[in-house]
């Protein structure tokens, strides 16, 4: 059984203590067996965490038989990391263990010097300070988390919710992880910006006067959409639709159909059989190079490679090993259109 070992520190940030520990504890596979063994982890057996203190059964030996570490938030981020957490994930690292930080638990892992030359994220709040403080790292304020296969960061509060689920979904696949978001209440997908591994579309506020174009335009991805055939549908001129595009999705209804077009395609690889022809032509590209072009440069792999990375299950990705960009998850659940 896979297990993660979540490291709590003095100073660990509650919420992020819970969120993996939550989250992994609770993932069930198809045949009702449990995903995780979770271990919590501190240098000592008691740990202060702001407003009570935290036991913990393990010691950082634990780390050593873990298969992905997790190191939460801190409320001080200038505390000095321990040397003996150093030496432990170092060493782990070494084995070829994942490591992920949430929010703020992102300068111990810097603090390591694992992070060098990758791009990382963290809070936006102390993005600036872990950049002055690691400039060998490249730190990106504006996404939800970065994998980089082997070390995953992410940034602030709920944003570790999104790593956890998106390392569910790596592990286990999209049913075991949208089963572990249902039970989150949280979707299994939002909006993270330029992620590297997150490709999709950007969400619209509810009760938008966009919402029910945008439904309509994901129930029909076979189609050949134009501009003049959705602003005839909105009863918009191109330019009036082209406007509220931006001001409600933050990019253009081509740039929001293609990626629409590549999630749900991604969706189709990762759950069917069907060829990469066939899905092409379910989600509305032209041709089949037409379709490897554009999910090329969305997800930064070709759709087999991708389909292989993801069907193959847990055993296809080496222990701690880079893989092929891991799905970023099924279409969400759509209301009828309008």
């Amino acid at each position: 059984m896979h297990t993660v070992a979540i490291v709590a520190l003095d100073g660990v940030v509650p919420f992020d203590l819970s969120i993996p520990t939550e989250v992994f504890r609770h993932v069930r596979l198809p045949f009702g067996g449990p995903g995780y063994q979770v271990r919590v982890c501190g240098l000592t057996p008691e740990v202060h965490a702001g407003a009570f203190r935290v036991k913990t059964h393990h010691g950082l030996g634990a780390l050593a038989r873990a298969d992905t570490i997790f190191l939460p938030g801190i409320m001080d981020v200038s505390a000095p990391v321990p040397p003996r957490l150093v030496k432990a994930l170092r060493a782990a690292a070494g084995r070829g263990t994942r490591i992920a930080s949430i929010c703020s638990g992102a300068f111990l892992l810097a603090a390591t010097g694992l992070l060098d030359g990758l791009r990382a994220t963290t809070h936006w709040m102390a993005a600036e300070e872990l950049a002055r403080r690691f400039p060998s790292i490249q730190v990106d304020p504006n996404v939800l988390y970065v994998d980089n296969g082997q070390f995953l960061t992410s940034a602030g509060a709920a944003a570790g919710l999104d790593l956890c689920l998106h390392l569910v979904r790596r592990d286990h696949g999209s049913a075991v992880a949208a089963d572990a978001a249902r039970l989150a209440v949280m979707p299994l997908e939002r909006d993270g910006g330029q992620s590297q591994f997150i490709t999709h579309v950007p969400p619209t506020p509810e009760g938008a006067s966009l919402e029910p174009l945008l439904y309509w335009m994901e129930d029909h991805l076979h189609r050949p959409l134009t501009l003049q055939a959705l602003a005839r549908k909105a009863a918009l001129s191109e330019r009036t639709l082209s406007r509220r595009f931006r001001e409600q999705t933050g990019t253009t209804p081509l740039q929001w159909l293609l990626h629409a077009r590549v999630r749900r395609a991604q969706h189709l690889l990762e759950t069917t059989s069907q060829s990469v022809e066939a899905v092409a032509q379910k989600v509305g590209f032209g041709s089949p190079t037409t379709f490897r072009e554009h999910f090329q440069r969305f997800v930064t792999t070709s759709p087999l490679a991708y389909r292989r990375a993801f069907r193959g299950g847990p055993d296809s990705l080496s222990a701690g090993g880079r893989s092929a960009p891991p799905p970023p998850g099924a279409p969400r659940r759509r209301r009828a259109a309008s």
